[in-house]
């Protein structure tokens, strides 16, 4: 078994490094001559290599979206080429029956899940926000709408609305001003800073403007005004939140992204977009053995009289079904307000259960 086992994971990852590789340059391509429009413009001009180093960067993000669906299109060929010259055949001959050869796609899945994990987990966040910072060195911070992020944190009985104007490419912040209500609900004082970085145990806020506003209750009407070179703010408010609410979720790691949901639900916001793209997260690498299990069945098929190119065909269609189902069953689950984890799991659990049918068909009735 365990030469047969070589024979399937060598076929097979040789097919997928190739789809892979396919699919990479394409996207290369295009996003290298959509880059190029922005060549020569920016506050300092974009060059040519910044935007090589961009399209590069965009890289491990594009494998993390592809790899499933190189992992069927690979499955997929090796198994139907291994059907049409009678090689699986053979194999079934030589002790390979349905659970085994069920068992040992599901073992090289299992490889293709730590594989697509790890690339959403650690290499695609880092690349994509360096390619973020990249750009906007060239073009200008990084914001989002003309009012930027807000954010919210309750500490002690004080209640802080936070806005946040921009992400500039050295990681620090522009345009920072800081709501405080007290328990009634009053505003309390507001900050203002041009700038502000992040420190170990809060904001280190520079340029800034304070207006501390007397009670409701007292009889002192006049606003205190400070001017301060330096402030620090004591928040828990970290560095990967302010960049969950101005970058993508879905370029978040699966840690980030649960502590910026319990941040989110400590402070009585909703997190059920950020609850779904976590769950996503989680399940998206499991789709790998999802793949492998939709291939299987292609080697029970009979492609002696015919359209061994039709069937591969009808494979890629049920792929791609797959994952355009996966973004709708997202967008559903957040505007019908589903369980965050059956909107992510719903379409693997589904395809799983067809793929398994149709394996269980071809094997027993035919």
């Amino acid at each position: 078994m365990k030469t047969i086992r070589r024979l399937i994971y060598k076929e097979v990852l040789q097919a997928v490094l190739l789809v892979t590789i396919g699919f990479l340059a394409l996207f290369y391509f295009f996003d290298l001559v959509d880059e190029l429009q922005d060549v020569g413009r920016g506050v300092i001009p974009y060059r040519v290599s910044d935007a090589l180093i961009y399209v590069t960067l965009q890289v491990p993000g594009h494998l993390y979206e592809l790899l499933p669906i190189a992992v069927l299109l690979g499955t997929i060929f090796v198994m139907a080429r291994f059907a049409q010259s009678s090689e699986f055949t053979i194999l079934r001959t030589s002790g390979l029956g349905p659970w085994r050869a069920l068992r040992t796609l599901l073992a090289m899945g299992l490889g293709f899940v730590v594989l697509t994990f790890s690339l959403g987990d650690y290499v695609s966040p880092f690349s994509d926000r360096a390619a973020q910072l990249l750009k906007a060195a060239s073009q200008g911070d990084i914001s989002v709408g003309q009012t930027g992020a807000w954010l919210r944190e309750a500490q002690g009985k004080h209640r802080y609305s936070v806005n946040v104007g921009a992400l500039a490419p050295d990681n620090s912040m522009r345009n920072i001003r800081i709501y405080a209500f007290d328990e009634q609900g009053y505003l309390s004082s507001l900050t203002e800073a041009a700038s502000g970085r992040f420190a170990p145990h809060g904001w280190a806020l520079e340029g800034v403007s304070r207006n501390n506003f007397p009670p409701p209750s007292a009889n002192a009407v006049q606003v205190e005004r400070q001017q301060l070179p330096s402030y620090t703010w004591p928040t828990e408010i970290s560095a990967e939140m302010v960049s969950a609410a101005i970058l993508k979720p879905d370029r978040m790691s699966t840690l980030a992204l649960f502590q910026y949901i319990q941040h989110l639900e400590a402070n009585e916001q909703s997190s059920q977009r950020y609850a779904i793209e976590f769950w996503k997260k989680v399940f998206f690498p499991l789709s790998c053995l999802v793949m492998v299990v939709l291939a299987l069945p292609f080697a029970y098929l009979h492609f002696r009289s015919g359209n061994m190119a039709g069937y591969v065909f009808v494979g890629v269609l049920i792929g791609i079904s797959f994952f355009l189902l996966n973004n709708v069953f997202g967008y559903i689950g957040n505007l019908r307000d589903w369980s965050p984890w059956i909107a992510a799991a719903a379409p693997g659990i589904l395809y799983s259960l067809l793929s398994l049918g149709a394996f269980g068909w071809l094997v027993l009735k035919r």
